[in-house]
């Protein structure tokens, strides 16, 4: 497919999470049928670097495209973790599996060396963002603006400033999906030359022909101005609701005869 016959761009799902994580509960197959019922053409797949090898990745790559069909692809990711679980980036193409527990200091020019696409995932997540260095610039295609797992139901406003001063990074709606709850509107939307494949996902984020969505508007205009606050005080309202009803049921089974 042109891309003049895909004038609307081409919906993905980034930062997805099946069994072959350990914490992981649907196979690859689920996966693919669940997104394809939902609009989504390509699955870029960030399956944790614990417990893989070379071996490993090697059988998951060809696991991916046994799951792909002609609706839905499926592109292998592995999300790097550093010795201390902090900082995680997925990243994306060509690359060897690096190892786990990995520096993010080594592991980014690696990648970048092998020709791969990294991505920092959800700064909120342990204070992620008061570990980044910013040496590690040069080798990231993007940030997460908008992790659905850890932003919640509003973007992170302080990535939505710092892209600012870097137009250079391309910011990333996901979902980190490992359960049914973080299935959300979110995507990013690619303009492809040619019918979807691996290398065309891969140039199209190379080129910064891609951008986050929301809600089916680009998810930019939910992170400042006057949205912002409203949707973050309904999330702030959300995970309180569910801290109080989690202590309420944790009493009532303390409780229990």
């Amino acid at each position: 497919m042109s891309r003049s016959a895909q004038a609307d761009g081409t919906r993905v799902v980034a930062h997805v999470h099946s069994d072959w994580s350990y914490d992981g509960s649907w196979p690859l197959e689920r996966l693919a049928g669940a997104f394809s019922k939902r609009g989504y053409r390509a699955i870029l797949m960030a399956e944790h670097d614990r417990g893989f090898d070379q071996a490993k990745w090697e059988a998951y790559r060809e696991a991916c495209a046994a799951a792909s069909n002609p609706e839905i692809l499926l592109v292998p990711g592995i999300e790097y973790s550093d010795p201390d679980n902090t900082v995680h980036v997925p990243v994306w193409g060509p690359v060897p599996f690096l190892g786990e527990n990995l520096e993010t200091a080594s592991m980014l020019p690696a990648a970048h060396e092998a020709g791969g696409i990294a991505v920092f995932a959800h700064p909120r997540r342990k204070h992620a963002y008061a570990q980044f260095d910013p040496s590690w610039f040069r080798y990231l295609t993007g940030i997460e603006l908008w992790n659905r797992r850890y932003d919640g139901y509003a973007p992170n406003h302080d990535v939505a400033l710092l892209l600012r001063s870097r137009p250079e990074l391309l910011p990333f709606a996901t979902l980190d999906f490992h359960t049914r709850r973080h299935f959300h509107p979110l995507a990013m939307v690619l303009e492809l030359d040619g019918p979807v494949s691996e290398p065309s996902i891969l140039s199209a984020i190379r080129a910064r022909r891609a951008r986050p969505m929301a809600f089916g508007q680009p998810a930019g205009r939910f992170a400042t101005g006057p949205v912002w606050p409203a949707m973050h005080a309904l999330d702030t309202g959300r995970r309180v609701g569910l801290r109080l009803a989690r202590r309420g049921l944790a009493e009532l089974r303390r409780h229990r005869p």
